[in-house]
């Protein structure tokens, strides 16, 4: 079964998520991966708008059933797979060269809302889905390129209550903050806003990728430093005392 798809509006291509939820695995990471690349692969296109054909999600984020399991069966290899390719889907995103705009549709809990963070812009959907990071309730701690990229989107002085609370926030509060560029009254405005933003770039793609790795030169560090698998320690998903 496919799990995303995608296609072009005139230069824009729409990358939609396929499947219910979103949650995040190795499969996830793996297909997101080629399709970054086979997009931009396109000397056409212009810009990106990422978003899901879900009725009620953006994406829910790890698929942490798909984790718990490998962890029991000591599969620990595919979950460290799964975390760094998504590292690498951030990377690329944060390098991407030409715009990349979250259409958030639905909820974006977690590795979902972080996603969108990763992305240069974001609209969201009124009238339906949450925006959220609740790992503090699981007892997951955010990775320093998570924390890194989140920063770019979510303004200083909302960032510790949205970390440390786990609230659920809507999308006419996440722009009365500028977290998202526009609070779209159904899933047609939506898509409709994304694509009208998304088709006034037609930047030079040499200019547009220089641009934003200077701007985002600190998270691309992090990003590209050793990670905490690498010295060959245990790993865990929760922290607990």
């Amino acid at each position: 079964m496919s799990i995303m798809m995608w296609e072009k509006d005139e230069t824009v291509a729409i990358l939609t998520m396929t499947n219910g939820a979103n949650r995040q695995n190795l499969v996830f990471s793996d297909t997101l991966n080629k399709t970054l690349d086979e997009i931009i692969a396109d000397k056409t296109v212009t810009a990106l708008i990422i978003t899901s054909d879900d009725e009620k999600n953006f994406s829910q984020g790890i698929d942490v059933e798909w984790i718990l399991d490998k962890m029991q069966k000591k599969e620990t290899q595919p979950v460290i797979d799964f975390i760094r390719g998504m590292d690498v889907v951030f990377k690329k995103l944060v390098t991407y060269p030409v715009p990349v705009i979250a259409a958030i549709n639905g909820h974006a809990f977690g590795n979902g809302s972080i996603m969108s963070c990763a992305c240069d812009f974001r609209f969201m959907r009124s009238d339906k889905g949450f925006f959220c990071f609740p790992e503090v309730n699981l007892g997951i701690a955010f990775r320093p390129g998570m924390n890194a990229f989140i920063k770019k989107a979510v303004p200083a002085y909302k960032l510790s209550e949205m970390q440390l609370t786990g609230n659920r926030y809507t999308a006419q509060e996440l722009e009365e903050h500028h977290i998202i560029v526009k609070a779209c009254a159904d899933k047609e405005d939506l898509m409709t806003k994304s694509l009208a933003f998304a088709k006034t770039f037609k930047k030079n793609r040499g200019i547009f990728s220089e641009l934003k790795k200077r701007l985002y030169k600190e998270i691309i560090e992090i990003l590209e430093a050793p990670d905490e698998f690498a010295s060959g320690g245990a790993f865990s998903l929760t922290v607990s005392e």
